[in-house]
């Protein structure tokens, strides 16, 4: 058996495990929570693995190794600092990520600022995650190339079929749970290789000279160890450039979303900071060694030698291995592996904003659960088709990246952090800053790419050091002015859209005129019976399953339920409706479709001391739901 046979053997197995994981979950999703949020129930060490192996791409770890081989420590300005330091910032940030009543960014900006946002936030989102992808198939691509000599377009087709199969199977879930294993795998590769390689200089391995591991470290210049070699102000521009783009991405958000509680969030987010710190060690270690088996390369310099140091692993993968079929197999299993569980991620956080925000919202907003899934599948594959035709346009890993990152910090960061802090943000502020920062970021970008010499520094770089990174720092800045200034000079948000995001706006909307129920009462004795109870960290996750007896018009069901009870809202559309009754929202009671089209879904989150109350508030709910469809002689069931 060959080794491109022995690799392709390996892969069958991972892939059905990985299958057989998300199949688990699929059987036991009830809810859209329970698909895009992972019940709301995964604890700190998953959600650390989860966050680790979501940035770490396989193209990324071979940027950073050729990085690390020609700017030493000065080059994790370029990606490994600002990606530690955006899971930390992530980590402080989570109480109030985590209180917001959201499934996507998306819908939290539109429940801030209203309906005109959503759209195009969403389309951005999807860009974005598009651009992540494309350094994934980008990487395994060269991969497969160096170890097997196979046609890109393969790369795009593994990771096509793993990641629709298992993704689309077990929504968020299977990406967190799949990324615990594939994290494992990248880690094991790394640490291996690092191992490897030392070993291989210090026996005067491919026809090096040998010498000790103490002396391979002591010869490295004193300045390859200096993080601030490249200057205090090249840092804080690329920290400026990176980090506000990476806080703001939306697939951490959703795990920390997906988290049991705030406690678990944070704590995930530092373990996942702390994982990837490793990995990253163990790449310096690695290019310390290659620098001795490939002294040429570190020679040529930034950006002439990149071209061969990022693949300089895979090479020394391939010949150091030559006669070991199985581990050149494993090495490309590990970096599959870490190329998987960045698109799982990318793809189902762009699919979540095409199914949720594009097409239930503006398309279908009555659309049920079956519906969206499918239209989820559907997006999960056309946006790995999409990156695989990007991979072959933006052929750099770190550049697809970088761009991604701009483009998303110079649309929406302002709006997005301006809008969970600034009570005065408003629409119209938000919409201009957006759509002003998107398209100045963009034109700085196709400038720099298309006047950029091959091998050149960036053409934006020449004429100022200010527009390191494709001008990212200009299209920051025009966008939080667009942003300001718009918003100081129109009307402040209505208490609707700040009710979310400021509970005392909230309080001062709530109704509180629920009735009082009877723990005797036998109908009430009856719905508690049928009610889902699952506890998590800090709070209960109560969910009702309703059918009804005919056809349901969403859109006059919920108009009904607003004029007949004040207390119901539509924040974001007909699609999510809220019963609000006191300033946690995510307390309150909401109403969703079910799977089918009869199907009705009740749930809340309230936190622990609230339970009572909020059985109390999901079976008035439940009975000024029962009264409204009543009048079209149609009645409710427990299922």
């Amino acid at each position: 058996m060959n080794g491109y046979s022995v690799f392709l053997l390996m892969l069958t197995v991972y892939i059905a495990v990985l299958v057989a994981i998300s199949w688990y979950f699929n059987s036991r999703q009830k809810s859209i929570t329970d698909f895009w949020l992972a019940g709301r129930m995964i604890g700190p060490t998953a959600i650390g693995f989860s966050a680790a192996a979501s940035w770490l791409t396989a193209g990324g770890i071979l940027a950073v190794v050729g990085y690390f081989m020609l700017g030493g420590m000065g080059s994790i300005w370029e990606f490994v600092a600002p990606n530690i330091l955006a899971l930390l910032v992530i980590a402080v940030l989570v109480k109030k990520i985590k209180s917001l009543p959201a499934i996507t960014q998306p819908e939290l900006l539109e429940q801030r600022y209203g309906s005109s946002i959503r759209l195009p936030i969403a389309v951005i989102i999807t860009v974005v995650m598009t651009l992540f992808s494309v350094s994934d198939i980008t990487g395994l691509s060269l991969v497969l190339q160096v170890f097997y000599g196979l046609d890109p377009l393969y790369a795009a087709a593994i990771i096509a079929i793993s990641v629709s199969l298992y993704v689309t199977l077990g929504g968020l879930s299977a990406v967190i749970w799949t990324d615990v294993i594939q994290f494992s795998f990248l880690a094991i590769f790394a640490l291996g290789m690092a191992f490897a390689s030392v070993g291989t200089v210090a026996d005067g391995g491919l026809n090096t000279t040998a010498i000790s591991a103490s002396q391979l470290f002591g010869n490295v210049p004193g300045s390859w160890w200096n993080p601030f070699s490249v200057g205090l102000p090249l840092i804080m521009i690329l920290s400026f450039a990176l980090i506000p783009g990476w806080i703001t991405e939306q697939d951490p958000w959703q795990k920390v979303w997906a988290a049991r509680d705030a406690k678990s969030a944070s704590r995930g987010m530092v373990v996942g900071a702390l994982m990837i710190t490793v990995v990253f060690a163990a790449c310096a270690v690695i290019a310390i060694a290659l620098n001795s088996v490939y002294p040429e390369i570190a020679k040529m310099g930034f950006p002439a030698g990149m071209g061969l140091a990022e693949p300089a692993l895979l090479n020394f993968v391939n010949t150091r291995f030559a006669s070991a079929p199985v581990i050149i197999a494993l090495s490309a299993i590990g970096l599959a592996a870490a190329s998987m569980s960045c698109t799982d991620t990318f793809s189902t956080s762009g699919a979540s904003c095409v199914s949720r925000d594009i097409f239930q919202r503006y398309i279908k907003p009555d659309a049920t659960m079956k519906e969206m899934l499918a239209v989820n599948r559907i997006s999960v594959i056309a946006i790995i088709l999409a990156a695989t035709a990007g991979s072959f346009v933006i052929p750099n890993i770190i550049d697809a990246i970088q761009i991604a990152t701009f483009i998303a910090s110079s649309s929406y960061f302002f709006p997005l952090m301006g809008g969970l802090y600034w009570k005065r943000a408003t629409k119209e502020g938000a919409f201009a800053g957006m759509v002003v920062g998107f398209l100045v970021q963009v034109v700085l970008v196709a400038l720099d790419l298309i006047k950029t010499p091959p091998l050149g520094t960036n053409y934006l770089e020449t004429i100022h050091p200010i527009l390191t990174g494709h001008g990212v720092i200009v299209g920051m800045t025009v966008s939080a002015i667009v942003f300001f200034g718009v918003s100081l000079m129109t009307k402040p948000s209505s208490k609707i859209h700040l009710a979310p995001f400021f509970e005392e706006e909230a309080e001062k909307l709530a109704h509180y005129e629920a009735k009082g129920v009877s723990e005797t009462d036998k109908s009430y004795s009856a719905f508690l019976e049928n009610v889902d109870e699952k506890i998590t960290g800090e709070r209960a996750h109560l969910q009702l399953n309703l059918r009804a007896s005919g056809n349901l018009n969403w859109h006059e069901i919920t108009e009904r339920l607003k004029i007949s009870y004040p207390a119901w809202i539509t924040p974001t559309g007909i699609d999510s409706v809220y019963r609000l009754t006191h300033g946690d929202m995510l307390s309150c009671v909401a109403i969703t479709r079910g799977s089918g089209d009869r199907d009705i879904w009740l749930k809340a989150e309230p936190t622990l001391e609230t339970v009572g109350r909020q059985k109390r508030e999901l079976f008035t709910a439940y009975e000024e739901l029962t009264k409204v469809l009543g009048q079209k002689n149609i009645s409710l069931d427990f299922f």
